[in-house]
């Protein structure tokens, strides 16, 4: 269980606004904060950046076959570093969650 391999560590995990995240019965543990999106808002899902960063690097290019796509793909992941993903996935109302569950 997640909760758990944390120990003292917190997590949050960002939800979208289905009802099944948000039904009354859920319970969520201490270190772990949900955060739920506005509905329609694909732009603050960090997947989505993430997905679009990845368009982004290779989007002239010309493939022959999927073989050389995913050759190519390789390349970019490779070119990933932490901190581009944090720049990615970061936002500041995620920062906001974490600053208020610690206080």
């Amino acid at each position: 269980m997640l909760s758990v391999d944390l120990g003292d560590d917190i997590a949050v995990i960002q939800f979208d606004q289905g009802a099944f995240h948000k039904a009354k019965a859920l319970d969520y543990p201490d270190n772990i904060i949900p955060i739920f999106q506005p509905p329609h808002s694909p732009e603050l899902n960090p997947i989505e950046r993430f997905w679009e960063f990845l368009k982004s690097k290779l989007q002239w290019e010309n493939c022959k076959n999927l073989t050389q796509l995913q050759h190519k793909l390789t390349d970019v992941l490779k070119e990933i570093t932490p901190e581009i993903i944090a720049s990615l996935t970061s936002y500041d109302f995620i920062l906001e969650a974490l600053f208020s569950a610690a206080s």
